[in-house]
């Protein structure tokens, strides 16, 4: 070979991580920000659809149950077609549903959201593999980097949606539809990738693959060949398995609570309306503090441990604090924020941390986010009724701070180094 040719083939291998990186990163601000640009502007949307407060809930629940219901058909269909292509279609579709969710009519609203929320379901899925394909040696780090992401757009998305939408009746329309211009970077990035034939993650890859925390490849199994590799062993049928998908929908319920109720729990606590608001955003902000924090701490020797079971730990303490000490809100909102942003990031690395190749990872991702997703679906519901039959929220504080307990055991179980096999 050439010295012209080596160093051809050094740059795709030195570019091929950067550009899959930035892939990973673009996908991941399109995780959210189209789900949660509806809450600010949903009373807009009521008035002028006329929808009920039970058609809303439901519109703002459609994604979720999307989650659910598409996320155990996305691993067959990046075995069948490869990943790539799974993510750039999936891309294609969100910018498709975001669109026109924003065409006039109620019935493109409702077509929209529930191809906006199995597009994201998709992209929840096969985003795990990537990772666990292109960087089998980083993966917390890698998960943390993309959560991190995530909740900057997602809460960008909320915090830009009354300035976009203005004054107007029908503005909401705009706030929701500019974001199909960030789904269409993602896809165009994608796009010159469907294409190519597999390429092979290079060896020197494969042997930094090992490690704490990590689990090696071979490079037979770090191709986007559609059917290869063999999925292994199923995770439906594996304990641990099971252990990672509740401790994945536990954490969802305890995230989706709050971010559902802190508000209305804090207030009947005698806060006011506005440092509740301040509150929810320390909430939001601090779960990216979480998230790095976690990316940080993987990688090393006992990190896995210390996250599951402490993180769940703070929650439950946080969730004590809000019923015993309420007026010290701001804390608790601290608190519960950087435990949940710390759970996440972990339960979406354990896909990969707990499995033999990406194949394997999407499958694992598959049945813990379908299952996952349902809880956080119907927590803040099952939530809100306990509230409606008690007239308190004591009870779902008590009941949030025992499934926290219950998230320190299933911590210890699924932070143990092993994988699906």
């Amino acid at each position: 070979m050439s010295g012209a040719a080596r160093a051809a083939g050094t740059g795709s291998r030195v570019a091929r991580p950067g550009l899959a990186l930035v892939g990973v990163l673009l996908v991941a601000a399109n995780l959210r920000a189209s789900i949660t640009t509806v809450g600010p502007v949903l009373a807009e949307v009521q008035h002028d659809l006329r929808l009920s407060s039970v058609a809303a809930s439901v519109l703002v629940s459609l994604p979720l149950l999307a989650f659910a219901a598409i996320s155990p058909l996305a691993p067959p269909l990046a075995r069948r077609i490869g990943i790539e292509p799974a993510l750039t279609g999936a891309l294609g579709l969100l910018v498709v549903g975001i669109v026109l969710r924003s065409v006039p009519g109620a019935a493109w609203l409702w077509l929209g959201t529930a191809l906006l929320g199995a597009a994201i379901a998709v992209l929840n899925v096969v985003l795990p593999a990537l990772v666990k394909r292109d960087f089998p040696g980083r993966i917390g780090q890698i998960t943390g980097a993309y959560s991190s992401v995530q909740a900057v757009f997602a809460a960008t998305a909320a915090g830009v949606a009354v300035p976009i939408a203005g004054p107007g009746e029908t503005g909401w329309r705009l706030s929701f539809g500019v974001w199909a211009g960030l789904a269409l970077i993602a896809f165009a990035v994608f796009l010159p990738q469907l294409g190519r034939g597999a390429v092979r993650m290079p060896e020197a890859e494969v042997a930094r693959a090992g490690g704490p925390g990590s689990t090696s490849a071979s490079p037979s199994t770090s191709t986007s060949v559609p059917g290869e590799p063999r999925v292994g062993r199923n995770p439906w049928g594996s304990a641990l398995g099971w252990q990672v998908t509740v401790f994945m929908g536990l954490q969802s319920v305890t995230f989706y609570v709050l971010v559902t109720w802190l508000p209305s729990i804090e207030r009947a606590g005698g806060v006011s309306p506005a440092a509740a608001g301040v509150h929810q955003f320390l909430f939001n902000a601090l779960g990216i503090a979480g998230s790095l924090s976690a990316a940080a701490l993987i990688p090393r020797t006992g990190g896995q441990r210390t996250i599951a079971m402490v993180a769940p730990a703070v929650y439950a303490v946080a969730v004590l604090g809000l019923l015993v000490v309420p007026g010290l809100g701001a804390l608790w909102a601290c608190f519960a924020g950087v435990a949940g942003g710390a759970m996440i990031v972990l339960a979406l690395s354990l896909f990969g941390l707990r499995t033999a190749h990406h194949a394997q990872a999407a499958a694992l991702s598959g049945m813990a986010q379908s299952l996952g997703y349902l809880l956080a679906a119907a927590g803040p519901v099952a939530i809100g009724a306990i509230h409606d039959a008690s007239g308190a929220w004591s009870p779902a504080l008590v009941i949030l701070a025992v499934i926290g307990v219950v998230l320190i055991g299933v911590g210890f179980l699924v932070s143990r180094h092993r994988v699906l096999g």
